[in-house]
């Protein structure tokens, strides 16, 4: 049978996306024991983690399963990434015999890397998570690369079906914030791409100059045409506050400075106001819009602490649920039939 990879939650399809949030709740309600008995999950953690690792530890645990952790530079070999490369350099082991080496002990491999800063026009290639797939004969998930965070964007579905009861048609509004770093574009993307798949009216607020991907916004149109959402823009977090069912605030770079962070942290000075507030809660439906976020946040800088700590607030939520769908899609990958 072909090995099926999780890149990217489009990748799985309407139905296989509906199949795997039906499962994980059906996991999360404790329908679903075992399963993943004498399986191994081997993740390769290139950039830290907290949420990706923990929960899929305890979903390979809860199962029946293993998980293999690995850091390249820290108990295991440095790795070059770049293909075709003289290896004179300080990197030790190459992603081809890694990926090679790991699907021979591994029944998947998770990687985790994110883009390096340098130029967008190499970066957004995702080429690192995609070699490590061309590579290996088993499947291989992406646990955030430059492009891509499609296990958040399973656990954003999850929860907007659980918080929203069926979201098709429902106001999802995607915000920027101010940050004091520049930070990727995997999340928002894989966010918008979710609620686009669950048929959402899915505004992207963002200041100007700070537009997605031209690739991944083409993306989001096109999914959220398939399932009878729409798509729109808007310039001002206040505007696209009115009558949102979810917000989902994150920051991320401007790709026109990518690779350029003092013109960029630059740029964004000044927009220290895009900060999620109780007075722009009131705006969203009868002021009861679910206020979202992948974690980790900056507090009183990304959204305050009165709205993080208030009822509409369900970001502890979409963190459990990373869990929820985790153990979904290991049981869907490998576990037993």
């Amino acid at each position: 049978m072909r090995k099926r990879d999780f890149l990217a939650t489009e990748d799985l399809g309407p139905d296989g996306f509906q199949r795997i949030l039906e499962l994980a709740a059906r996991v999360k309600r404790g329908e679903v024991k075992g399963g993943l008995e004498g399986k191994i999950l081997a993740a390769a953690f290139m950039d830290p983690s907290l949420r990706t690792r923990s929960s899929f530890e305890a979903a390979m645990f809860l199962h029946g399963g293993h998980m293999i952790v690995l850091e390249p530079g820290r108990g295991s070999w440095t790795w070059e990434t770049e293909p075709g490369v003289v290896m004179e350099g300080t990197a030790v082991e190459h992603l081809i015999e890694t990926s090679r080496v790991l699907a021979r002990y591994a029944d998947a491999i998770g990687v985790r890397v994110f883009p390096r800063g340098k130029e967008w026009v190499k970066e957004r290639q995702d080429r690192v998570i995609r070699d490590f797939a061309a590579y290996s004969d088993k499947p291989v998930i992406n646990l955030e690369s430059a492009r891509r965070h499609p296990c958040q964007g399973l656990a954003d579905a999850l929860t907007l079906k659980e918080k929203l009861g069926d979201p098709k048609g429902k106001k999802f509004v995607l915000s920027w914030a101010w940050h004091p770093k520049s930070l990727p574009t995997a999340v928002p993307a894989s966010a918008a791409i979710a609620a686009a798949q669950l048929g959402m009216e899915v505004v992207i607020a963002r200041p100007e100059g700070y537009d997605l991907d031209p690739d991944d916004m083409a993306t989001i149109y096109q999914t959220a045409t398939a399932n009878g959402g729409r798509v729109s823009l808007a310039t001002s977090m206040t505007d696209a506050m009115v009558g949102a069912d979810a917000v989902y605030v994150k920051s991320w770079g401007a790709l026109q400075f990518y690779g350029r962070p003092e013109e960029e942290r630059e740029y964004r000075a000044g927009k220290r106001n895009w900060m999620m507030t109780v007075d722009l809660l009131k705006a969203t439906k009868a002021g009861k819009g679910v206020v979202m976020h992948c974690l980790p946040v900056r507090r009183n800088v990304e959204i305050e602490d009165a709205v993080l700590d208030g009822p509409n607030s369900v970001v502890v939520d979409q963190a459990e649920n990373r869990l929820h769908v985790q153990r979904a899609l290991m049981l869907d990958l490998i576990g037993r039939r």
